[in-house]
């Protein structure tokens, strides 16, 4: 995956994480926090690759299992963009 497919991969979990209401406590925060990193990551810019913090990976990881069973699009989105990282070795 090359920068450009990686930076659309995190727009589209960008705008999905916004477009999540019913969720319930620890869902939100875990979104407020998602939400925060996601922007963080579209911020950045040139084409020096993509640093991503471990608090980042820890965070999707918490988010892929949280709403693993009531947000699939959600879900395949983070799993997506984890698998993705991985890929580029982070």
């Amino acid at each position: 995956m090359d920068d450009k497919e990686l930076r659309e991969l995190i727009e589209k979990l960008h705008v999905e994480i916004q477009n999540t209401h019913s969720v319930d406590e620890k869902g939100h925060e875990l979104l407020l926090h998602l939400e925060s990193e996601i922007r963080g990551l579209l911020e950045q810019s040139g084409g020096h690759g993509t640093p991503v913090r471990p608090s980042t990976i820890r965070r999707l990881e918490e988010g892929l299992d949280h709403f693993e069973m009531t947000h699939p699009t959600l879900t395949i989105l983070i799993s997506r963009l984890l698998e993705a990282l991985s890929n580029v070795g982070i």
